[in-house]
């Protein structure tokens, strides 16, 4: 015998149905110009390319208000003074409805009817190594969670889909088909990588209590769909004893498991739990390398051209579980971007003789970023905007340019 709904599930389906027909009669509201709504990673808050995106149209566009879209459970993620809706409240139903432009890298809450005359940039939030989109049909526990019909419905939305190296585009056009405009103009979150000053990085580092001298190496693996929590694949600890007081070790768990990565902060301060950090990129800056697995993270990173390890102990059954789009271990220019380890005995040993930033390895890591970061300069905020919002070009160069110096 089925069970009778409950008071508050009542109340719940009473209010959706109470904003929905609000919703509907927001629809013949007209569009604002000046409108434009933001959202990044599910509504988690201000972030990703979207972020910089926004900070870029304040700055040339002040005319376009700038509105997020954020969960309740991550409003306190809102830094202050910038304007925000929660996700399925009214306020956020009425911007839906009339906002011009959309941005977003995943998708908007609880579903929307594009009107004609709104514009929605896609930025997306990586570089896939992993298969995404109708490739993940291939693979059954991933398609079993999948709605492809509502994957092509939300891809039909979109008037830009965002790209920051050809490799990134090719993939989107397979798995995301639609008849959207391809930005090939570089990531904005990246930008911050080409614009940083010195002083500015000695304060993030300062900030997260790396002592001056000390070597920051980021530890920022990938989620497992194969897996259930957080279970890294290293020994924090183990590893900051081994490698001594000169190493302090930043853990940063993927947003999926939460704020936490669980790290004790023991070991005098050199393992640092930076989960809950606002922003990637600073920890991006503020470390001398990075140890990652699969994470589209490595792609960013390879930026900086600072030193890149990829430590795989399980390569099989990621790529057994979730495929891949090239082999990440192989060691081929290009598609690895520096030592390869399997074990942590092989990690310590790749910090303790040097291979982590030997010659041969910065050959990786060139090679690696010739591939992935052929578009991202610094300016791609810029272009984006100028590009999305209608705003005359500025005679910025090209996508794939080199910048003057090197960033370090």
């Amino acid at each position: 015998m089925p069970s009778r709904p409950t008071r508050a599930s009542v109340k719940r389906f009473v209010r959706r149905q109470v904003m929905r027909a609000a919703y509907r009669t927001d629809l013949h509201r007209p569009l604002d110009p000046n409108l434009a709504v933001y959202g990044a990673y599910w509504n988690r808050g201000v972030a990703c390319n979207p972020a910089a995106i926004h900070a870029k149209a304040r700055e040339l566009a002040p005319h376009i208000r700038g509105l997020w879209v954020v969960s309740s459970r991550h409003r306190d993620r809102m830094p202050p003074g910038v304007p925000y809706v929660i996700e399925g409240s009214r306020p956020y139903w009425r911007a839906m409805a009339t906002a011009t432009y959309l941005v977003n890298n995943s998708s908007f809450p609880g579903g929307f009817t594009k009107r004609p005359g709104q514009r929605y940039l896609q930025t997306h939030h990586g570089t896939p190594l992993k298969t995404m989109g109708l490739d993940q049909r291939a693979y059954p526990a991933l398609a079993r969670k999948a709605d492809f019909a509502k994957i092509l419905a939300h891809v039909g939305q979109w008037d830009f889909s965002l790209s920051a190296n050809p490799h990134t585009t090719e993939v989107w056009d397979r798995v995301y088909p639609g008849p959207y405009e391809r930005l090939d103009l570089g990531y904005p979150r990246n930008d911050v990588y080409f614009t940083a000053t010195a002083e500015g990085i000695a304060k993030i580092r300062a900030g997260l209590g790396i002592a001056e001298g000390q070597t920051a190496l980021l530890y920022a693996p990938t989620h497992r769909d194969y897996r259930e929590g957080f279970v890294p694949d290293l020994d924090p600890e183990r590893l900051a004893r081994e490698l001594g007081p000169e190493y302090v070790l930043l853990v940063r768990a993927h947003y999926f498991y939460g704020r936490s990565a669980g790290a004790t902060g023991t070991m005098d301060g050199r393992v640092l739990d930076v989960t809950a950090h606002p922003r990637v990129e600073e920890l991006c800056l503020a470390a001398d390398a990075l140890i990652t697995d699969y994470s589209s993270l490595t792609f960013d990173y390879a930026c900086l051209d600072r030193p890149v390890v990829v430590h795989a102990p399980d390569w099989d059954a990621y790529r057994g579980a979730r495929g891949t789009y090239f082999d990440l271990l192989s060691g081929r220019p290009g598609d690895t971007p520096g030592p390869v380890t399997t074990t942590s005995d092989e990690l310590v040993e790749a910090f303790r003789t040097g291979e982590w930033r030997s010659p041969a390895s910065a050959a990786l890591r060139t090679a690696f970023r010739e591939r992935f970061c052929p578009y991202d300069d610094g300016h791609a905020a810029e272009r984006v905007v100028r590009r999305f919002f209608g705003l005359p070009h500025s005679g910025l160069p090209h996508p794939g340019t080199p910048p003057p110096g090197t960033p370090h």
